[in-house]
């Protein structure tokens, strides 16, 4: 799995595999999304392909029921969504995750991104 971890940060110990950025506790959300690779957004695109119809080509047919996502920094591939779906951004995932643990008393403690930005780990 380790393969997979693109980059993380933690507080207290260092995860199974040793791989991260170790923070103190408490750190600004700032600082968690900077040092947990979450610095990006996720953009979106419209699905456009080429078509071979016998000798004739069509070039830039847009498929309108889909969508592809992909990262602001590198402009990397993340998926191919229906036009419908709700891009929640990784710095919200972090936010949101603060704040869930602050309410009970917790705190964030590991977050990441694997997978190339595939997978977002609260």
């Amino acid at each position: 799995m380790t393969h997979l971890v693109e980059k993380m940060a933690y507080v207290n110990d260092p995860p199974w595999h040793g791989i991260g950025n170790r923070l103190s506790e408490k750190q600004p959300i700032e600082i968690w999304a900077s040092q947990a690779g979450m610095d990006w957004q996720i953009m979106e695109a419209p699905v456009v392909f080429h078509a071979e119809v016998g000798d004739s080509k069509k070039s830039g047919i847009q498929y309108s029921e889909k969508k592809v996502l992909y990262r602001s920094d590198t402009q990397a591939p993340l998926s191919v969504v229906s036009s419908r779906y709700n891009v929640v951004q990784p710095r919200e995932i972090l936010e949101f995750y603060r704040d869930l643990t602050e309410v009970a008393g917790f705190e964030l403690e590991t977050a990441g991104v694997l997978k190339g930005g595939k997978v977002i780990l609260p």
